[in-house]
């Protein structure tokens, strides 16, 4: 509960401190609305040739890339930027006024920063996700929704724990910008099953950098083709990749010289 606190508190302060430019939100919704159609005009293209794509309706398509805008709403908001202030205070030596607050560190790196105008991809994400669904052939019960939200979650906290280990090479690599640059490119394979991909690939975005099981698995849970197996596995890796996280951070710790130092 105290995480949860502090979390809000930092959300209510970067909210705060973004609001008094007002000005952004004009260009995140216009950047946001550039994107998006972008990817629906991609999408009419392509299923202007075909009915399904390796069995995927344009409903279902549709889903996917809902969702892939959705989390990287989410991602923008509040992972990359709170990794990226990490990453420039390992640079700097500052990371000690984190270090030396009487909170868990990984949390307070994790919740500092907000940047509230780039919900505005969580908002059209959720827009494009509603109208994929509206289109289905079968209804989506209350039981997939629960189940869609619960691995959505579970998909965040997967891509927050890849994104913890990415930035912790901060304390052995000076410059890791060119691997958050990586990971916004392979990010884009989410807009797309990853079932159409060929096996190496695939493996690739699943466990190497998780987009399958953040973005594909709670598509599959709306449109009924999850398998309970899937349920599981994405779950397990979810916790076993949180666990590792957890150490790899504080090894990292132990290899940090700040200014105080």
């Amino acid at each position: 509960m105290t995480a949860l606190r502090l979390a809000w508190l930092y959300f209510r302060i970067g909210s705060m401190n973004e609001l008094q430019y007002r000005a952004n939100f004009l260009i995140q919704l216009l950047q946001s609305a550039v994107s998006v159609v972008t990817a629906l005009v991609v999408l009419k293209v392509v299923y202007s040739y075909t009915e399904a794509l390796n069995g995927w309706s344009q409903p279902e398509l549709l889903v996917v890339m809902g969702i892939q805008i959705l989390l990287g709403g989410v991602i923008r908001t509040t992972i990359q930027p709170n990794m990226q202030r990490l990453m420039e205070e390992v640079r700097d030596g500052k990371l000690d006024f984190a270090l030396t607050k009487p909170a868990d560190a990984q949390v307070l790196v994790s919740v500092r920063e907000v940047r509230i105008w780039r919900a505005v991809d969580i908002v059209a994400g959720s827009v494009v996700v509603a109208y994929g669904v509206s289109g289905l052939d079968r209804s989506v019960g209350a039981g997939d929704a629960l189940l869609f939200a619960a691995l959505l979650l579970v998909g965040a906290v997967t891509i927050y724990c890849f994104w913890l280990v990415i930035a912790t090479l901060a304390f052995w690599i000076v410059d890791v910008w060119q691997i958050i640059e990586l990971f916004d490119g392979v990010y884009h394979t989410g807009r797309w099953p990853v079932s159409i991909y060929p096996l190496w690939l695939r493996i690739g975005v699943t466990f190497i950098v998780p987009i399958a099981f953040a973005i594909t698995v709670p598509a599959e849970a709306l449109t009924s083709r999850l398998e309970w197996s899937t349920v599981a596995l994405a779950v397990g890796f979810s916790a076993a990749l949180f666990v590792v996280t957890r150490y790899w951070w504080r090894f990292g710790l132990r290899r940090y010289s700040g200014a105080s130092a």
